[in-house]
């Protein structure tokens, strides 16, 4: 006669355990440089603090539920969802025409602006990566630039380069 046992099996995984302390460890950093933030404007409804220890509460917690996911033996369905050859090796071609579009983004953001280059920033990274729609990309590029632009230069207030779209933005 067999009999079972419901408890949990805690194997070593070392690993896991080291993901989680850093994790941990991480998280608490943030929180302790997060005291140390000054107030910002009393008028602002979100103080810049804040933003801190919701970062730094949300990877201590993190790094907690995985530690304890590891004690209990959780592991991770082994490369189920995976659709990356892992025995092909590096597509060279794709990197460099990836680093090319980086490279050309950060020459002329300055003075084509965001707009123009982050519109063709995600077109293009959508075209090296396999998109055949063209027109799909750039449009699609030219909203999330445009939407991006507005997000950052308006909503909260980081200016970012119009570039040779100065005034019409």
């Amino acid at each position: 006669m067999t009999t079972t046992t419901n408890s949990p099996a805690r194997t070593v995984d070392r690993a896991q355990y080291g993901l989680a302390a850093f994790v941990t460890v991480v998280g608490i950093v943030v929180l302790v440089d997060a005291l140390g933030l000054d107030a910002g404007f009393a008028d602002q409804p979100v103080q810049p603090y804040a933003f801190s220890y919701a970062i730094g509460s949300v990877l201590v917690a993190l790094g907690v539920l995985l530690a304890v996911a590891t004690w209990r033996g959780d592991v991770a369905e082994p490369e189920e969802g995976e659709d990356v050859d892992l025995s092909g090796g590096l597509d060279w071609t794709t990197l460099l025409q990836l680093v090319a579009v980086i490279v050309v983004v950060v020459a002329l953001i300055n003075w084509l602006g965001w707009a123009i280059m982050g519109a063709f920033l995600f077109a293009a990274s959508a075209r090296i990566l396999g998109s055949r729609r063209l027109l799909l990309d750039v449009g699609v590029g030219i909203a999330l630039s445009l939407l991006t632009w507005y997000g950052f230069y308006v909503g909260l207030g980081i200016p970012i380069p119009a570039g040779v779209l100065d005034g019409v933005l």
